[in-house]
């Protein structure tokens, strides 16, 4: 009889291409448990500790430390050695007086990026649904919900948020603190295909109805490309709106 549910053990061959781990070293890796951010576009905390910060020798060294409460993600002690962190993510180690944000460099690999702005974060609108009252339930690229309370539910202009937008949040209270629209002219950080890591400005957003929208950008040499949306998560307009 077959075994149900997800595989709890990852082998270091098979381990996301964005991981930049030495294959070759140890036959298994941390399988990142299911969470907000897909385990191709994340890393398990255990990982960052000993790979990323270097703060551990070995695996138990490094859960020692987490299950210690050393660690911070986005605010938060979190004790879970599996737990993935992903694309804006803020580690931090309030002992060391260092925090982290997690973005992916030209070649998609997730890495750990110093910053100066730890309280807050970046998040992509994915998904809108209505909730009790009316109200509309913001769903956010890391596994976020937050709710925005209207007065009238029939006026459709008080809903000012829209799918791809980004929104500057605190963290961990999540109050929105900004918000960037999707648009022609606005920086955007591409995440993903052959542009992953470079910074752009929107020049034309071709909709496409049941299909992915394509979306014309020009990086900083002038040179014009085009991507999907979902590879597109806007930062700002000439600059980001936080030190990235």
């Amino acid at each position: 009889m077959a075994k149900k549910g997800p595989k709890r053990h990852l082998k270091r061959l098979a381990a996301p291409v964005r991981w930049e781990l030495p294959r070759k070293v140890h036959k298994f890796t941390v399988r990142p448990l299911p969470g907000a951010h897909p385990m191709s576009e994340s890393l398990p905390l255990l990982i960052v500790v000993r790979d990323l910060l270097k703060y551990a020798d070995n695996g138990r060294e490094a859960k020692k430390i987490i299950k210690m409460g050393k660690v911070f993600v986005d605010g938060r002690v979190r004790k879970e050695e599996k737990l993935p962190v992903g694309l804006m993510d803020v580690v931090s180690l309030p002992e060391a007086d260092e925090n982290y944000r997690v973005l992916f460099d030209r070649k998609g690999r997730v890495k750990l990026k110093p910053t100066e702005n730890p309280d807050v974060k970046l998040c992509k609108i994915k998904n809108k649904t209505v909730v009790k009252g009316g109200h509309i339930q913001l769903n956010l690229h890391d596994g976020r919900n937050v709710v925005i309370k209207v007065s009238d539910p029939t006026k459709a202009e008080e809903d000012v948020y829209k799918t791809g937008d980004t929104l500057l949040i605190s963290i961990p209270e999540q109050e929105i603190k900004a918000h960037i629209p999707f648009e022609v002219g606005k920086l955007a950080y591409i995440t993903g295909g052959k542009h992953v890591g470079d910074f752009a400005k929107i020049v034309e957003i071709e909709k496409r109805g049941i299909y992915p929208d394509i979306v014309t950008l020009e990086n900083m040499e002038g040179e014009k490309f085009k991507t999907v949306k979902d590879y597109v998560f806007v930062v700002g307009d000439e600059e980001p709106i936080i030190k990235l």
